[in-house]
C-alpha cells in the first residue's frame, strides 16, 4: 500500500519543535544518565511493548517492563540494580513469553570473566516472575564438564514454531556446544545436535535446520565454514580462512530459500556482500562499493521471513533494499522526521505496527510507534528526557593527510557557540576494530555544549575501510596508529581549528591506550590527556590474553610477538616522558581491560612525579553500566577539563 504522511507528519513535527526552546545550557546529568528507555520491542501480535527503563534515582536501577497497546497497561517484570547481574538482552519468543539474559562476572582461576544465564517470563501472569531457562550447573569450580559459561546462546527463534527455541550450549564439554530444542513454556530439551568437529557456533537456515557449522582449534587463527545440504548429509568444507591475516569471510545467514546463503567476503581490498547457490555453488555479488566495506547485517522480512536487504552506511537511509518497493517506507519515513536517521528497529509479524528510532547528530534518540494501516506515527520515548529542548551541533566528516600520505577521515564537531581557534578535544573510539559513525553520540555533545570542539579520527585500524586499513592494526599500536592522531593535532591547529594551548586527548578502551601513548610520545601537541579503561601495559595484556580459550594465537597477531617490542609500545614503562596533567579512571570489575592495567600505571606515577588524578568506580565494568560510576564520571571529567582547558565560557552544571 502506498503510504501517506500527512497525519505522521503532524505528530512529529509538534514533537520535533520542543528541540529548540532551551536558552540555558544542558545539564551535566542529562548526559550522565542512562539512556532512559532502550531496546523496545513489539511482540509478533504487535499489540504488547517490551522495553527496559533506566532511572538515575538512588543510584540507579533497570526495570524490564511490557505494555499492552490494546488495553492500555503497564506491567513490571523484571528489576536489577546493574551492579551484581546486569540486562544483557531481551526478546520475544512469542506473544506469551519473553526471553532475558542476564549478564555477571564472575573471578575464577585468577581471571574475571562474564556469565550468563537465560530467564523465561510470561506475560500473561498477573505477577510474572521469571525463570531459569537453562537449569544452571551447581558446582563453581571449573572443569571441562562441569563449567557452563554462556547459557543464553539462541541461534534460531523457530517463528513456525512458538513453542520451541533452538540454542547452543556446552552441556558436556567445555566450549563445543550442542544444539538443543528448547520449549520454552516447560523448559524441556531436546538434543537435535552434538558437538563434534571443534564446531564453535551453529547456523541454521530458515525453515530451523541445522546446516552450517563455524569450526576453529583454539591455538590456531583458522576459522572453517562446515556446511551439509540436509540432516541426513555428512558436513563438508565451504570456506576456510584465516580470521586475523587473511581475507576471511563472515557468514550472514539463509534466505528463505534453503539453497540460499549471503555471506560477505574481500572482492579486492574492500568487503562486498554476495549471495550464493548451494546446489552449484555458484556466487553472486549483491552489494559493493569504491572505497569502503559493504555492510554486514542482513534485513529479513518480519512477514516472508525471506532476506530483503542489507543494512549499510553508505545507502540510502543507512539500508539497501534488494527492491525499490521496500524503501517507501523508509523514504517515507526520513521525510516525516525531517531527513533525520530512522531505524525501524521492530515490527509486528503483519508488518502493520512497528518502532521506528529516531535521531541525528543535533537531535537525541526518540522512539515512535507507526501504524501503517491507520497511516499514523506517534510518540513514545526519549532516550534522554533531560536534553529535550537543546539544540546539539551537526558532525562534519572531514578527511587529512597521515604523515606517509595516508588519507584519514573523521568527524569534527563544533560547538554552537565561539569561534576558531577552539579549545579541542581529540576523542579517539576504542576498538580498535570498529570505527566511528555520524549520529547522536552523548559524549560528544556532553563536550560541544561545555564549549570544546571534538575530533573523532577512524584512524589506521578502523574497519570499514578495507583489507589493508583494518590490518594496520595487527602489532601496530602506539606507532603508525598512533601517528594518524597526533597528525590529527597538527592538522587541526594548522587549520586554525583549535588552540595549540587547549588541546586535550580523551578516549577509552583502546583510546585510553591511544591517549595514554599521546601522554608519553607527543606531549608537547596536547594540554591534557584523559584515559578511562585503558591498557598500559602490553606486555601484561599479552600475558591476559593468552589465558582465555584461543588467546595464544590471537595475542601474538594482534597485539605482537615480540616481548621487547610489546615493552616498547607500552605507556606504562615510559612514564618519564609525560608532562602533561592526567586523569585516569578504570571500573574495579572491567572484564575487557583488566583495572591493574591503571593501578599499575599509577603506581608508576608516583615514582616519576606525573601530575595525576586517578578514579576507580566500584563494581564498575567496562561500559560504565553503573549509574552512580557513570555519574561520577561524568563529574569528574567534567572538572578536569574545567581546570585544566579553562576555555573563555565554560557551561555550568
Amino acid at each position: 500500500m502506498q503510504l501517506k504522511f500527512e497525519k505522521a507528519l503532524l505528530v512529529v513535527v509538534l514533537v520535533f519543535t520542543t528541540f529548540y526552546l532551551h536558552a540555558d545550557p544542558p545539564p551535566l546529568s542529562g548526559f550522565s544518565d542512562l539512556p532512559a528507555v532502550t531496546g523496545v520491542k513489539l511482540s509478533p501480535s504487535g499489540n504488547r511493548l517490551v522495553f527496559i527503563q533506566n532511572s538515575a534515582i538512588d543510584g540507579g536501577s533497570s526495570i524490564l517492563s511490557v505494555i499492552d497497546i490494546e488495553k492500555k497497561e503497564r506491567k513490571n517484570l523484571l528489576f536489577s540494580d546493574n551492579e551484581k547481574i546486569k540486562f544483557n538482552w531481551f526478546r520475544w519468543a512469542n506473544e506469551d513469553i519473553v526471553l532475558v539474559s542476564g549478564k555477571f562476572e564472575t573471578k575464577l582461576g585468577g581471571s574475571l570473566f562474564h556469565q550468563t544465564r537465560l530467564l523465561k517470563i510470561d506475560v500473561r501472569d498477573k505477577n510474572p516472575e521469571p525463570e531459569a531457562l537453562i537449569k544452571p550447573r551447581s558446582k563453581t569450580v571449573y572443569s571441562q564438564n562441569n563449567f557452563v559459561q554462556f547459557q543464553d546462546s539462541v541461534i534460531d527463534y523457530l517463528p513456525n514454531d512458538p513453542k520451541h527455541i533452538l540454542m547452543q550450549i556446552d552441556l558436556d564439554t567445555h566450549a563445543l556446544p550442542s544444539v538443543f530444542k528448547v520449549n520454552v513454556y516447560t523448559k524441556r530439551k531436546t538434543r537435535v545436535e552434538r558437538g563434534k568437529k571443534n564446531i564453535r557456533h551453529w547456523i541454521t537456515d530458515q525453515q530451523g535446520l541445522v546446516r552450517i557449522g563455524m569450526a576453529r582449534v583454539f591455538d590456531e587463527t583458522v576459522i572453517t565454514y562446515l556446511h551439509r545440504k540436509n540432516k541426513d548429509s555428512d558436513f563438508e568444507v565451504l570456506f576456510e580462512g584465516d580470521f586475523l591475516t587473511e581475507n576471511d569471510v563472515d557468514i550472514l545467514g539463509f534466505g528463505l530459500d534453503p539453497n540460499v546463503l549471503y555471506y560477505r567476503a574481500y572482492e579486492g581490498n574492500y568487503k562486498a556482500i554476495f549471495r550464493m547457490d548451494l546446489t552449484s555453488k555458484n556466487s553472486e555479488r549483491v552489494l559493493a562499493h569504491d572505497k569502503y566495506d559493504a555492510g554486514s547485517t542482513l534485513i529479513y522480512s518480519y512477514k516472508t521471513r525471506d532476506v530483503i536487504g542489507v543494512y549499510d552506511s553508505y545507502s540510502e537511509t543507512g539500508k539497501y533494499y534488494f527492491d525499490d518497493a521496500d524503501y517507501k517506507l523508509a523514504r517515507g519515513l526520513k521525510t516525516a522526521v525531517e531527513g533525520k536517521q530512522v531505524s525501524i528497529i521492530s515490527m509486528d509479524n503483519n508488518e502493520n505496527r512497528y518502532v521506528a528510532y529516531v535521531q541525528a547528530a543535533n537531535t537525541p534518540p526518540l522512539y515512535f510507534i507507526g501504524d501503517r494501516q491507520q497511516e499514523s506515527l506517534s510518540y513514545l520515548f526519549s532516550q534522554y528526557p533531560k536534553l529535550d529542548g537543546f539544540t546539539f551541533p551537526e558532525h562534519e566528516l572531514v578527511s587529512y593527510q597521515a604523515q606517509d600520505g595516508t588519507k584519514i577521515e573523521g568527524y569534527l564537531t563544533l560547538p554552537l557557540e565561539g569561534k576558531k581557534p577552539f579549545t579541542m578535544i581529540i576523542h579517539p573510539h576504542g576498538g580498535p576494530g570498529v570505527r566511528d559513525f555520524d549520529g547522536f553520540d552523548p559524549w560528544v555533545s556532553y563536550m560541544t555544549s561545555r564549549g570544546y570542539a571534538v575530533l573523532r579520527p577512524n584512524f589506521r585500524g578502523s574497519s570499514g575501510f578495507g583489507f589493508e586499513f583494518a590490518q594496520a592494526q595487527m602489532g601496530r599500536w602506539g606507532l603508525e596508529m598512533q601517528d594518524d592522531i597526533s597528525d590529527a593535532a597538527k592538522w587541526l591547529v594548522d587549520q586554525g581549528i583549535s588552540d595549540p594551548q587547549k588541546l586535550c586527548i580523551f578516549g577509552a578502551s583502546y583510546g585510553g591506550y591511544a591517549a595514554q601513548m599521546a601522554a608519553v610520545k607527543t606531549p608537547d601537541l596536547f594540554t591534557c590527556s584523559v584515559s578511562f579503561a585503558g591498557v598500559s601495559d602490553l606486555e601484561r595484556l599479552y600475558r591476559d590474553t593468552k589465558r582465555f580459550l584461543g588467546g595464544k594465537s590471537t595475542a601474538k597477531i594482534q597485539i605482537g610477538d615480540e616481548r621487547q617490542d610489546r615493552k616498547a609500545r607500552s605507556p606504562i614503562n615510559a612514564v618519564d616522558k609525560i608532562t602533561i596533567p592526567m586523569l585516569i579512571m578504570h571500573g574495579e570489575e572491567d572484564v575487557v581491560v583488566n583495572v591493574n592495567q591503571s593501578r599499575r600505571l599509577i603506581d608508576k606515577f608516583e615514582d616519576a612525579g606525573v601530575d595525576y588524578k586517578y578514579v576507580e568506580f566500584e563494581r564498575g565494568n567496562h561500559h560504565l553500566s553503573i549509574q552512580h560510576n557513570r555519574t561520577q564520571f561524568f563529574e569528574e571529567l567534567d572538572s578536569f577539563f574545567q581546570l585544566h582547558l579553562s576555555p573563555e565560557k565554560v557551561k555550568n552544571k
